[in-house]
């Protein structure tokens, strides 16, 4: 008889913080036993059940995850699907479709909840994925969404796989929603070309689904609360370190505008979420023939932006050959700050 699994914090090796902290708690305390048809538990972007459906939710709150007088309701709606999608898109699964519920504040007609449904469809439809049911309720306030996503991923890669040797390589440029949140909160109107990545963020599943088809992808993660915390669950669910070569961020225009200094830029890239781009590591060599092909394909730049080392944690270097040192912050906690986010987190 197989040896059940426990749903407990062994089985989910987060990187740190508040919200992760809060998360082992509660896991410790459940002790629940995971049937045998389990093949991923808590830990991962994704559960896994049975021969390969990839199950994920994705939780947004009014003035937590996303202000009213920043986004439209239709903008919102995309924005939630898209961050739950995006977890599908870090396994490499296929989508299938996805479950909503809302509560809608009770001072609010139905218009807000059609547009807020307008989004989440586009961004189903944008995915390739159906829409397979929900529940709707109203609420004392504020609005509520919570989206689940169901995908097939026979072979998932997981954030557990990164090993000593691997390369780091990322998807697209990092920085922009965190530059437009900036602008937003310093009262400025962020130009409408640039507003898109803010808006309407689309969640790399085409992408991860070719590279885990190109290549050998030892581990991967969906870049939704800054690489410096995502790099930090690679490195704790593989119990490596990961090094970040920071001459080599793809930092995004926007945020090399907005960050005014190098550092400043660096850190909306490294710690200011919402990318949604993906984090993954593969074999030395691995996608140096592969780069080419990977722009051409998706119009998308794919840059090796570190290494992994048998350490533990995330380590910073600013140049080649320069001192490798503890990286010094971390990417975005939902509980370790009360102020309120634009957008989506893990």
């Amino acid at each position: 008889m197989t040896t059940p699994k426990l749903a407990d914090a062994r089985s989910a090796r987060l990187g740190a913080g508040a919200e992760f902290d809060l998360i082992r708690k509660l896991l410790e305390g459940s002790g629940v036993p995971l049937p045998d048809s389990v093949r991923v538990g808590p830990g991962d972007d994704c559960a896994v059940v049975g021969d390969g459906i990839a199950i994920s939710c994705d939780l947004s709150v009014e003035d937590v995850h996303f202000r009213r007088d920043w986004l439209e309701p239709e903008a919102i709606g995309y924005r939630a699907a898209a961050a739950a999608l995006s977890d599908l898109a870090a396994v490499a699964a296929e989508p299938i479709g996805l479950l909503v519920a809302v509560a809608l504040p009770d001072d609010e007609p139905e218009e807000l909840a059609l547009g807020v449904g307008q989004g989440i469809a586009a961004a189903a439809r944008d995915a390739g994925a159906a829409l397979l049911g929900g529940d709707v309720s109203r609420s004392p306030g504020p609005l509520v969404l919570d989206i689940i996503v169901v995908g097939k991923a026979p072979n998932p890669v997981l954030r557990s796989g990164a090993r000593p040797n691997d390369e780091v390589w990322v998807t697209g440029r990092l920085g922009c929603s965190a530059a437009i949140v900036r602008q937003l909160e310093q009262g400025e109107r962020p130009a409408p070309e640039m507003r898109e990545c803010f808006e309407r963020p689309r969640p790399r599943i085409a992408e991860a689904r070719w590279l885990a088809a190109h290549t050998e992808v030892h581990a991967m993660i969906d870049l939704s609360d800054g690489l410096a915390g995502d790099a930090g669950h690679i490195a704790a669910a593989s119990g490596v370190g990961v090094i970040l070569e920071l001459d080599r961020i793809p930092v995004h225009p926007l945020a090399t505008r907005t960050g005014r200094t190098t550092d400043g830029a660096l850190r909306l890239a490294l710690a200011g979420g919402e990318d949604y781009e993906l984090c993954l590591t593969v074999p030395a060599g691995a996608l140096a023939s592969l780069e080419d092909s990977f722009r051409r394909q998706f119009d998308l730049p794919l840059t090796r932006v570190g290494r992994v080392t048998d350490s533990q944690g995330v380590w910073v270097q600013p140049s080649e050959g320069a001192p490798v040192t503890p990286l010094a912050f971390r990417g975005f906690d939902h509980l370790a700050s009360r102020k309120p986010r634009s957008g989506q987190g893990s």
